[in-house]
């Protein structure tokens, strides 16, 4: 700003040349000056006011609009946070390979108590132990007249029990909001998927955590909000997996069997589209695992299909035969030498019935001759034949996405010497699990890559090393085929679905040594359709009896071979598979027109 000087010499000069006051000037001049100041000074002064009512005007808007906005909505008691580090508690569905809920979280309540706030705490133990009869009201009113100020009832209410726990009217029984794990189908995939419990847990909230399972072996990404809630889409499909087990428990009863399990898996993908074994259990109220000591075969936890590792005796001896093939050394019209029995040093092999001298490789594979299928591993020797079921993935536990696949390790001898060759080419000397099984079967069937199973949802088939030709392998299912037209598998036939497969009874192996007479693991491994692959089944039931007849039968076709035949019939259908009717076999007779 320029400052205009109160005495300016021209008008000084000019008042004292006219004779007026030059001090009159100098006044004029302040004045004007003290004018302007006031006027700056005013509008600064406006320009604040207006300011600060806009503020005041603004403030008193969102007071307004937050008023309205509380008005309009649900009343709702107010909570304190939780104290303490946040716990994550959302948790991923698990679904089927068709998206239907196998796994999923709902809201639920937990029941706490504040003794320093409790009114009348001999009514409430009471009245706590009629509503939860595992309670004990001596111990609750212990607790609650002690020195604790703070202790868990119960982490989980349903409705109803937390209605008649509010009807108590005690302030100091205090609820908090958690979500829980739900189970909707009960026992169906139980094995499968494990269960869940609760990890770190607070008075608002409480850490699901996977126990088992496939929710044990995935917990970190069910868990993950960088997944943002994506579910877990698994291979099995809810409504075969229901029919395998539906099925298998009555085979289980009808057979008088201790335990059973049943894998049914896609041979070109290596897809498990059921896995079941039984005694089962629900994750929904996972039972405790049984004390240090104890047969863990004996506990509903013990998954038979996957930790379950048997000797499963003849299902065993196509190997041998696509070995054979394979190498040259056989063809499947070869005669083999099978008079026995087949001694070597003080062991002595021998067949079920007697076979005559010779029987053919298809014959062997047919009539299930131990002495024929032995003499072939001796060719074959044991350096190759271990390879071989290395390349198989028999010799290594299974890569399945479950916490208990480790469990799995196959049992070797611990020297593979020739008589172990000769007893494992029939299923003796080598225990693996049924989920081994079905991934070897699917080698052989699906032209002869290997596959390695799965419990998670694959759109194309897997692309694994070769094993052996499509030749091998085609001869394989052919000699599968005639095993259930012709042979031991003979109750197996299912019509239109053209069921090849190979049964197994293995006596079962004495914690002390030596082998019971009385107690087997009988085993069908069938394939459907056997000109055209698409699926493998393993059946293996323990310690079977049939006593429909006048003797008690335990041999794999009149156990595990019926039982698998109803599975197919059941399941084919859900798998999409159409019967296919098979052309007539020539009679011999000719039709002519009159």
């Amino acid at each position: 700003m320029i400052r205009t000087p109160l005495r300016p010499l021209a008008r000084i000069l000019a008042a004292r040349a006219s004779g007026e006051n030059p001090d009159q000037i100098e006044r004029e001049n302040i004045r004007r000056r003290h004018q302007r100041m006031n006027e700056q000074f005013r509008r600064r002064s406006e320009g604040r006011l207006l300011v600060l009512m806009l503020f005041f005007i603004a403030a008193f808007a969102t007071v307004g609009i937050r008023m309205g906005a509380l008005a309009l909505s649900e009343p709702r008691e107010p909570r304190a946070p939780a104290s303490g580090a946040a716990i994550m508690a959302q948790r991923a569905d698990i679904t089927d390979r068709k998206g239907r809920i196998l796994a999923t979280n709902i809201g639920t309540y937990s029941l706490y108590a504040q003794p320093p706030l409790m009114v009348d705490k001999p009514a409430a133990a009471k009245r706590l132990a009629e509503i939860f009869p595992e309670l004990d009201e001596a111990d609750l009113l212990r607790k609650f007249t002690g020195k604790r100020k703070f202790l868990w009832i119960r982490k989980k209410l349903s409705p109803e029990q937390m209605q008649a726990v509010h009807d108590i009217g005690d302030p100091g029984l205090q609820f908090g909001p958690r979500e829980m794990r739900l189970y909707p189908n009960g026992r169906l995939a139980a094995h499968v998927l494990g269960g869940a419990s609760f990890g770190r847990e607070g008075v608002n909230s409480a850490e699901v955590i996977g126990v088992a399972g496939v929710e044990k072996a995935f917990d970190a990404a069910l868990r993950d909000p960088a997944n943002g809630g994506r579910p877990l889409a698994l291979s099995l499909d809810l409504t075969v997996q229901a029919a395998t087990r539906q099925v298998l428990e009555g085979g289980m009863k009808l057979m008088n069997a201790r335990g059973a399990a049943a894998v049914l898996m896609d041979v070109h993908t290596g897809e498990v589209i059921a896995l079941v074994s039984l005694p089962d259990f629900d994750p929904n109220d996972r039972p405790r695992p049984l004390t240090r000591g104890n047969d863990p075969a004996e506990s509903p936890l013990f998954n038979r299909a996957l930790q379950g590792v048997y000797e499963l005796g003849s299902t065993f001896k196509p190997f041998a035969a696509a070995q054979a093939l394979e190498l040259g050394l056989a063809g499947p019209s070869t005669m083999i030498d099978t008079k026995g029995p087949l001694r070597w040093g003080k062991f002595k092999i021998r067949d079920f019935h007697d076979y005559g001298d010779q029987l053919s490789v298809t014959d062997v594979i047919v009539k299930s001759s131990n002495v024929g299928i032995a003499r072939m591993a001796q060719a074959i020797g044991a350096k190759r034949q271990r390879e071989f079921l290395q390349s198989l993935g028999l010799l290594d536990p299974v890569p399945l996405e479950m916490v208990e696949a480790k469990g799995s390790r196959p049992l070797l001898p611990p020297r593979w010497s020739e008589i172990s060759t000769m007893t494992i080419s029939y299923g003796h000397g080598l225990s693996v699990s049924p989920v081994h099984l079905a991934a070897a079967y699917a080698t052989l069937a699906n032209g002869g890559r290997r596959v390695v199973p799965t419990l998670l949802r694959r759109d194309r088939p897997q692309e694994g090393a070769r094993v052996i030709s499509e030749e091998t392998s085609r001869r394989i299912r052919q000699m599968l085929r005639q095993v259930v037209l012709r042979g031991t598998a003979s109750l197996g036939e299912v019509a239109g679905y053209e069921v090849g497969g190979k049964t197994g009874t293995a006596d079962k192996p004495k914690p002390t040594g030596g082998y019971y007479k009385d107690k087997v693991i009988a085993t069908f491994a069938s394939i459907f359709p056997a000109s055209d692959p698409r699926y493998v089944l393993i059946v293996t039931l323990d310690e079977p009896v049939e006593t429909s007849g006048p003797m008690p039968r335990r041999t794999a076709g009149w156990t595990a071979v019926p039982v698998a035949a109803e599975i197919i019939r059941r399941v084919a259908p859900l798998l999409g598979l159409r019967p296919r009717i098979e052309p007539l076999r020539p009679t011999g007779v000719t039709l002519t027109s009159n």
